[in-house]
């Protein structure tokens, strides 16, 4: 609505709502005194409506009032940060525009030149450019002189976001003039300007006069062309189809010392493609080859107009021909996603298209291009979670003597993973260990990580066993605790044992984590023998015997009734000085003792009996 409002402001009358009566009266020294000082206070409370008031008033009497106050008025009316809705914003954007336009006409002298660049930076928030270059034209027709670096890049971008960069051509020239001139170098537009200038002439107009006078314009201003000036240029020309101009102006860079022409080269491309010349498309991307280096590490954005191109003219052969024939000329030391092969799947992928069906197309023409081709399908199938697809995509690659790097695979079996789709992960890592990658710990923790997540010790366990000689993984106790606790989680405490004792054979050794997760196990299905079991294998062991496995120890066995090993702990504890709550294990034994069955135990067992005492004892209970 702002753009509206602002784009049918009257240019013909650009002060039309301040237009002085045909007699204007004069103010007397003590009325603009007077009008000043109401100015003032109006702009000091934000009263923009009253400020606007005092101004007619001074306009009336084809006045205006000191430079401060005139400039800090302007300055109000274009600011954004006194606005409260939007239609007082729509309303002191066009007066600022209104009042900038009638001092400029009456007294440029009185308007500073950074009051323009905010009223100018107001109308680029706006996206107001038609009276953004009204206000431009209204300068240079008064010839009021602003210096190019205050509004020329304005101006550029408010014709840019308004898809309008044509317009700015008009002013582009009038600048240039008035430099050249007036002798005004400050008027000079720049590098970046005589850029957009050209962007208009070779994108928006495809007019080659315009184009090689603006060139002309450039040499005059002593302005130096870049990599860019060039690009548009040969865009241009291929939009054209002339071909010698093209290979003139490549040669003519030669002078100017560029690190790299693939600016060049995209901008060529992006001409043939527009005008639906693909042979040529072709030859360029396969000639930037010949050049090395940087020269053909073409954008995203190139690709996927080139892959559009091909698509669009139903010429697949064509653009799996094309990857072939760049494979052949790419050097081996390409960077994986720097390749041709790459760059054009990829495309395809981005835009929607079956990257598959350009390597079918390839295979049937007996080609390849190379290992970047089939990355981001790769990646594409990871995203979409059709991992099962994408493992045997890379059995496909392995079978044609290609390796991907680990970064990849990673991705994949991380994907994998996600979808718990385990046996593709397996299957991908099993591929991995085959290849000449040194350090595979990143791959092997993501599949443990998973599985645990997922409850799946079994498949932690056959797992571990597949690689625990690999150098490239380290398998460590934490690793073999993670199957343990799984196991006992799950209630598979045989599983468990024979993970533990698998550990202990292997050398690996048990920590208190360990035997935590065994006793809790033991606990949980109230297995309390095997808790003694193991405290003897610890015992046997030497093993140091730290607080909370001591506690897990004697929950366990007082919760059994296994008084006397519940005493050999306590003795443990006592010689290692680790504190005993003496007053939990008693709450533990009131809460247990109804299922020892102590009259048969009197009769029966006496050693028994003279354990339970002696931790009765020990808790402080009476025998």
């Amino acid at each position: 609505m702002l753009r509206k409002t602002l784009t049918l402001i009257s240019l013909r009358r650009p002060f039309s709502s301040i237009s002085p009566k045909p007699s204007p009266k004069t103010l007397t020294p003590h009325q603009k005194s007077s009008f000043e000082s109401t100015l003032h206070h109006s702009l000091i409370t934000h009263d923009t409506d009253q400020a606007w008031k005092v101004f007619r008033s001074f306009a009336a009497a084809s006045s205006l009032p000191d430079k401060r106050l005139l400039n800090s008025l302007i300055t109000h009316l274009s600011s954004f940060h006194h606005a409260d809705q939007n239609t007082s914003l729509r309303h002191r954007l066009k007066r600022a525009f209104v009042s900038t336009t009638y001092v400029i006409e009456k007294d440029p002298i009185l308007l500073e030149f950074e009051t323009v660049r905010m009223v100018l930076e107001s109308m680029k928030l706006a996206k107001a450019a038609g009276p953004a270059l009204a206000l431009v034209k209204c300068m240079f027709k008064n010839r009021y002189f602003v210096p190019f670096n205050l509004w020329g890049h304005l101006i550029i971008d408010i014709c840019r976001e308004n898809g309008s960069l044509a317009a700015f051509l008009k002013v582009f020239r009038e600048s240039c003039r008035i430099a050249v001139d007036e002798k005004l170098d400050f008027m000079k537009p720049d590098l970046v300007a005589s850029n957009a200038a050209l962007e208009a002439c070779c994108r928006r107009l495809e007019s080659l006069a315009d184009a090689e006078d603006l060139i002309e314009s450039m040499a005059v201003l002593g302005v130096k062309p870049d990599e860019l000036s060039f690009g548009f240029l040969a865009y241009l020309y291929a939009r054209k189809g002339l071909r010698e101009k093209i290979s003139e102006l490549e040669n003519s860079m030669d002078g100017f010392g560029f690190a790299s022409r693939r600016i060049f080269y995209s901008s060529v491309i992006s001409g043939y493609v527009k005008s639906g010349d693909l042979d040529s498309v072709s030859d360029v991307l396969l000639h930037s080859l010949k050049g090395g280096g940087e020269d053909s590490s073409f954008g995203e954005e190139t690709y996927c107009e080139l892959v559009k191109g091909f698509i669009e003219s139903k010429s697949v052969k064509c653009l799996a021909k094309l990857i072939i024939e760049a494979q052949k000329l790419e050097s081996l030391s390409v960077d994986l996603n720097g390749s041709v092969g790459f760059g054009i799947v990829n495309a395809c992928v981005k835009l929607g298209f079956s990257g598959k069906s350009i390597l079918d197309e390839m295979n049937a023409q007996g080609g390849s291009g190379g290992i970047g081709v089939y990355v981001p399908i790769l990646k594409a199938y990871c995203k979409e979670g059709r991992t099962a697809e994408a493992t045997q995509l890379v059995t496909e690659i392995n079978s044609y003597g290609l390796q991907l790097d680990v970064e990849t695979y990673n991705t994949m079996i991380e994907a994998s993973m996600t979808k718990q789709d385990f046996l593709s992960a397996l299957t991908l890592f099993r591929d991995t260990r085959e290849t000449r990658v040194s350090d595979l710990k990143g791959c092997y923790l993501t599949i443990m990580t998973g599985l645990l997540e997922n409850q799946r010790p079994e498949l932690m366990a056959e797992f571990v066993e597949e690689v625990v000689e690999d150098p490239r993984v380290e398998v460590k106790s934490h690793d073999w605790n993670s199957i343990i606790h799984a196991f006992c989680k799950s209630g598979r405490l045989e599983d468990a044992k024979s993970t533990f004792r698998r550990m202990a054979f292997l050398q690996y050794e048990p920590n208190n984590q360990t035997y935590l997760s065994l006793i809790n196990g033991y606990v949980s299905c109230e297995k309390y023998f095997e808790v003694v079991v193991l405290w003897k294998e610890f015992k046997d062991k030497n093993a140091k015997l730290e607080h909370a496995l001591a506690d897990a120890f004697l929950n366990a066995l007082v919760k059994g009734g296994f008084f006397g090993t519940a005493l050999q702990v306590i003795e443990k504890c006592q010689e290692m000085k680790i504190f005993v709550d003496k007053w939990r294990y008693k709450a533990t034994f009131m809460e247990t003792q109804k299922n020892l069955r102590l009259p048969k135990l009197r009769k029966r067992k006496i050693k028994k009996m003279e354990l339970l005492d002696a931790f009765k004892n020990w808790v402080g209970l009476t025998t």
